[in-house]
């Protein structure tokens, strides 16, 4: 099968199933949910359809048992609207990436008031030694110049 064709169908599927769960499917189970993507494999032999349930725990499982209820009406529907000779069997999947997604967003959060915190700290504080600890060029120079003078005394004085 030729990938880009994968993929349309693919595309497709998951339009089908959006607007079956939309649409069709009426189950009082049956969360807010959004269908994320969808995978084919290469013999078209079966669909991988991915969904986040916005709610929570109670919600994502009471959307899971309807899903897998309403499977045959859904994979019928695919199958109608695709023109595919076989239809592929369907499974869907809870997709964790806007759950990964949102606990990102909370670190950031935390790390930036940290960062914060730690700039209001920095507020008034002062260098605990120099403002500016480094040497420079020309105060390096002068110590080199210094130092070659006392390697050029003691060759001096081995050689006499």
């Amino acid at each position: 099968m030729d990938a880009a064709r994968a993929s349309k169908l693919a595309d497709r599927i998951q339009q089908v199933v959006a607007e079956m769960l939309e649409r069709r499917i009426k189950d009082p189970r049956l969360g807010f949910v959004t269908v994320t993507d969808a995978r084919i494999t290469a013999d078209l032999g079966a669909a991988t359809v991915y969904y986040t349930v916005f709610g929570s725990e109670v919600d994502r499982a009471g959307t899971a048992a309807a899903l897998e209820s309403a499977k045959g009406i859904i994979r019928s529907e695919v199958g109608r609207q695709t023109g595919l000779r076989h239809t592929p069997t369907l499974t869907f999947v809870h997709d964790p990436l806007p759950d990964s997604a949102r606990h990102l967003d909370d670190l950031f959060a935390a790390a930036k008031a940290r960062d914060e915190e730690i700039a209001k700290q920095a507020d008034g504080a002062e260098f605990a030694g120099d403002a500016d600890p480094y040497r420079f060029n020309d105060e390096a120079d002068d110590a080199d110049d210094e130092n070659e003078n006392e390697v050029s005394d003691r060759a001096g004085h081995r050689a006499t």
